[in-house]
């Protein structure tokens, strides 16, 4: 982990516990290093992670899906401060990296991405 700490991968404002177990954890640092920091690399500047692991009630809170890669330590909604910087993100990965999910939300007011080494389908979505 080059470029990015643990601790922001984990931070929450809701008020509730979200440590991550062991696998978690693992998979935070696998997305990191198969993803963020190579991400970081290429872009050059920094980026900011909204969210990362959620616990089910931190997901809950925050109304995210129940099946969501954030869940599993797999996800990160990142931005990079714009619009127009968070599709250069959206674009170094999608051209770039491999993925599990690449999400342009509300016209890139940020980016989901995520990894899972056993089922990277790189399923491109937009939601609005």
């Amino acid at each position: 982990m080059k470029y990015f700490k643990l601790s922001e991968l984990i931070a929450t404002n809701s008020g509730l516990d979200n440590t991550p177990t062991p696998t978690e954890k693992a998979n935070l640092i696998e997305l990191v290093d198969k993803v963020l920091d190579p991400l970081r690399e290429m872009y050059g500047k920094p980026i900011h992670v909204n969210s990362g692991y959620r616990s089910p009630m931190v997901n809950r809170k925050v109304g995210g899906a129940t099946n969501s890669d954030h869940i599993k330590g797999m996800a990160a909604d990142i931005t990079a401060g714009s619009r127009i910087e968070n599709k250069k993100l959206y674009e170094l990965i999608r051209d770039n990296l491999t993925f599990r999910q690449l999400i342009n939300e509300h016209d890139y007011k940020w980016v989901h991405v995520s990894y899972n080494e056993k089922d990277n389908k790189k399923q491109e979505l937009k939601i609005v």
